[in-house]
């Protein structure tokens, strides 16, 4: 039998060992940090790094050993570099500049999605305190066309609800377009169906509006089996859709305020399938501007095919400290069981730990982006 209370006293000599060598490298660290900061070189050294791990793995034969020495001295280069990065002012910054605000004025130009009535219409005039200058487009690919053309400044778009997850398609177009995202509105979605004067829940045959209004609406759906349901571009274009068709059979699900916007009656209200139904809606720039308070960053990559590739990218931000809010995979068109990853996480572009992960992502992953750095909005 073995001496467990002796046996925890040899661990406790040997951790404190280990602190002091710990303190004897980071000091080390710092040297090397000032060094490379004068000569103007960067922090990650990814050559270097990969040759210390094998070499380390041959001072033991357990097979054991061998992966957890590796696991243990990643996460000790990653502490290294974090450190060196509060010291460092030539980090790859991928272009990105920090801004005090995100300014507007009447001559600014905003698109939305959507039209008059629509929650995006809302998101925007919440989102922007001044007087803009605004107009509508009826797909998100218009609308992220317009921003990358320069037809306006800035363009405002779902991204992601509560009750039926994330828009794949916005995910797709921030991949595909240079456009950014610099900020975010949440607003609380209250749908209701909304007709023509005279019109009652009962003679009802036909429903029209957003693929996820319907979604967000099954449960009121499902118990009115009469009624059809009928995809159509937006909320907002389903109430406009009713008021020039002027069918009584015919309804559309939107808001209130929609339905006040053309004319129209409501014949029930709160019809979505959840109480606490919101939707996250971008604010998109073709700029590569962050506010300087950020406290989260998008990005979107691609992972060579190996095994544990997933694992070490995710390693990065285990490693920094840093908290993944959201992480997805869409297949990548044209590519056969490819898959890119969409993954935010707390910290802006300022912090240290993010500058680390993002930096030694962007060495081992394939086409990594920034789609933004910005500040999250609570419910509106």
């Amino acid at each position: 039998m073995i001496d467990l209370q002796e046996n925890r006293k040899k661990i406790d000599v040997i951790d404190h060992k280990l602190v002091e060598l710990f303190e004897d490298r980071m000091q080390i660290a710092r040297e090397i940090a000032d060094y490379k900061k004068s000569i103007g070189i960067g922090v990650y050294d990814k050559a270097r790094e990969e040759e210390k791990l094998a070499s380390l793995q041959t001072l033991t034969n357990d097979e054991f050993n061998q992966k957890a020495i590796v696991d243990l001295f990643s996460q000790i280069m990653s502490i290294s570099r974090r450190m060196q990065y509060t010291m460092m002012d030539n980090y790859e910054d991928f272009g990105f500049e920090a801004v005090q605000n995100i300014p507007s004025s009447k001559e600014t130009k905003v698109v939305f999605y959507g039209e008059k009535g629509a929650y995006t219409e809302q998101a925007m005039l919440e989102y922007f305190p001044n007087d803009i200058t605004s107009f509508s487009l009826q797909t998100f690919q218009e609308v992220m066309q317009s921003i990358k053309e320069g037809k306006a400044d800035y363009g405002v778009l779902p991204i992601e609800n509560t009750s039926t997850g994330t828009l794949s398609d916005i995910s797709d177009l921030l991949a595909e377009y240079d456009n950014y995202i610099i900020g975010e509105k949440v607003i609380k979605i209250e749908h209701a169906l909304l007709g023509l004067k005279g019109s009652t829940i009962e003679n009802i045959q036909k429903v029209y509006s957003h693929p996820q209004g319907l979604l967000q609406c099954s449960g009121f759906l499902k118990q009115h089996p009469n009624m059809k349901q009928i995809e159509s571009g937006s909320t907002a274009g389903s109430a406009r859709r009713i008021l020039e068709e002027q069918d009584i059979t015919q309804a559309a699900i939107a808001s209130i305020r929609a339905g006040e916007y053309f004319g129209l009656t409501t014949l029930k209200e709160l019809i979505h399938n959840e109480g606490n139904n919101a939707t996250r809606f971008i604010i998109i720039s073709n700029r590569r501007i962050y506010l300087k308070e950020a406290e989260r960053t998008s990005i979107c990559f691609a992972l060579p095919h190996k095994s544990g590739s997933l694992y070490h990218m995710l390693s990065h931000f285990i490693y920094n400290n840093l908290n993944m809010t959201k992480i997805e995979s869409r297949p990548i068109v044209g590519k056969t069981f490819e898959y890119r990853f969409f993954v935010d996480i707390q910290g802006g572009l300022d912090n240290p730990g993010v500058k680390n992960a993002l930096n030694c992502i962007n060495q081992e992953a394939i086409d990594l982006k920034i789609l933004g750095s910005y500040t999250p909005c609570m419910k509106s």
